[in-house]
């Protein structure tokens, strides 16, 4: 009976060696990623993205130059996504989708390539059951598309280095230029493509770890390409990578200089980076902090198995993280959502581990990693919010004011210049909103995420018989929790009618004395 068990799993296993070894990978990640796309409600980041994508390309524009020039290119890229497919929760987070499913199929790419076919799939499907490649891969923001890309330029990398051309480098060089298009930070990445390419120079494409394709010795059972070529040859590869990178350089430079300038607006929530910040990091990339660790132990375990074959993937999830938390103690930037592209490389180390095992083995180490993560990948696809003990319910808001609201009723939001963005979360959901009877310049005339408000709340409230007043948290006596000149005026003119409370906000009608 154990035998023919064997040979089963056997035949099960040479069938799958027949397949592409990105298939698998990309179709279970489609699969877990389509998974409740639509569950959770948009959240505020995904708030702020619907607000720009549904900007005219000149207002974006006017909205990089005040707040947001880091997201600037995706915010464009998403405005022509929405205009095509429109703009409701699953539109909007499609690209995320197909980006992580693509990253998936690279991951496996990646892994045949520079271990063995097997160290390829099973990097893949282990990437695709963790719970952060569900929840980047159903947001619309660009975390998704940086992974695909930043998988996508090392794949690149690899090949250029192994048969170098100009045409090879140019590819190269285009992801390079997306990947700081799309996500500053993921440039990091380059410290660890500087490093290979400068090993592979000096001692050839084996000795960098960039040169194993099929099996796991073939970088050390092949001559180093590169100690065979004359030095001007190996030359060559240095200076072709610089040339590369050039345009990168180019177009992100200036997106960096006036993101630099808008930091202290974005990022003002950021706290600086602590030591313990770097024990937290796995599980916030991947998640779930169980299976962030089960991830690095297997990924220490490949590593030690790779050697020297381990440098690109171990560079690519190292140095970004200990460049941006060296850059985290002084500057706030440290936030881990930024680092989920070194996800994939971890991956390919754990890969690697799960190859030197049966495949009945690493299919078990896949399955509890997806069993373990079960709880997050749940909790994930009710809300985006974190933590998500703490949901916002901007849709159960707008079917409270929806089902009661007359013509003529105005809206009220407190706060309103605040990272929640009431506003843009009540109007994303209401076909016909109330008039926003405070706002003097909306956020799109501001070029900002904010709109300005009446200076004078009491002259602007003047006529108005019915407010709807939206106020972030539970409050029993939601008129008290209106500061400043605007609580003022609404608890001189109006009274509370009526009360709902729904998960982190409160809404009552007020009505005019």
């Amino acid at each position: 009976m154990g035998q023919l068990s064997e040979r089963s799993a056997g035949a099960a296993w040479e069938r799958l060696r027949r397949l592409p070894v990105w298939l698998a990978p990309a179709l279970l990640t489609l699969a877990v990623t389509v998974t409740g796309l639509g569950s959770a409600q948009l959240w505020r980041d995904e708030l702020a993205t619907w607000s720009a994508a549904t900007r005219s390309p000149g207002d974006l524009v006017r909205l990089a130059g005040t707040i947001d020039a880091a997201t600037g290119p995706y915010y464009l890229l998403m405005h022509v996504w929405t205009t095509v497919v429109g703009d409701s929760t699953i539109a909007l987070r499609i690209p995320a989708v197909v980006a992580m499913t693509v990253a998936a199929g690279l991951l496996a790419v990646l892994g045949a390539r520079l271990v063995d076919r097997r160290a390829g799939l099973f990097a893949g499907l282990l990437f695709a059951v963790l719970p952060g490649t569900s929840r980047y891969g159903q947001e619309a923001r660009p975390y998704a598309l940086a992974t695909m890309i930043a998988v996508l330029a090392t794949v690149l990398l690899v090949t250029a280095l192994r048969r170098p051309s100009w045409a090879r480098w140019a590819g190269y060089a285009v992801a390079v230029a997306a990947l700081g298009l799309i996500h500053l930070i993921a440039l990091t990445l380059l410290a660890a493509h500087a490093l290979v390419v400068l090993i592979a120079w000096w001692r050839g494409p084996a000795e960098a770890g960039v040169a194993t394709w099929d099996h796991p010795t073939a970088g050390r059972d092949q001559p180093a390409a590169g100690r065979d070529r004359p030095a001007g040859e190996r030359d060559r590869r240095v200076w072709r990578w610089l040339v590369a990178v050039l345009p990168a350089a180019l177009l992100a430079g200036p997106l960096l200089l006036k993101a630099r300038t808008q930091q202290s607006r974005q990022l003002n929530w950021v706290h600086l980076a602590r030591l313990d910040d770097l024990t937290a990091l796995p599980g916030g990339v991947a998640q779930s902090s169980v299976v962030g660790g089960l991830l690095v132990g297997v990924a220490a375990l490949g590593a030690a198995r790779l050697g020297r074959r381990a440098l690109l993937p171990l560079s690519a999830v190292l140095l970004p993280v200990l460049l941006l938390f060296a850059a985290g103690t002084v500057v706030p930037l440290w936030v881990p959502r930024y680092l989920v592209f070194v996800v994939p490389f971890a991956c390919l180390l754990a890969g690697a581990a799960l190859a030197a095992v049966t495949a009945p083995a690493a299919v078990v180490v896949v399955v509890l990693a997806a069993l373990l993560g079960l709880p997050d990948q749940t909790a994930l696809r009710r809300t985006h919010e974190w933590p998500r003990s703490a949901p916002v319910d901007y849709a159960g808001a707008a079917r409270v004011i929806a089902d009661g609201q007359r013509p003529g009723d105005a809206v009220v939001y407190s706060p309103r210049h605040s990272w929640l963005f009431l506003d843009l979360g009540i109007d994303y959901h209401l076909h016909d909103p109330p008039r926003d009877v405070l706002v003097t310049e909306d956020e799109v005339r501001r070029g900002d995420l904010w709109a300005a408000e009446c200076p004078q709340p009491a002259q602007c409230l003047a006529g108005t018989t019915r407010v709807w007043l939206v106020v972030a948290g539970r409050h029993a006596e939601p008129l008290a929790a209106v500061p400043g000149a605007k609580g003022d005026a609404l608890r001189t003119d109006f009274t509370v009618t009526q009360v709902w409370q729904r998960p982190g906000l409160t809404v009552a009608l007020l009505t005019g004395r």
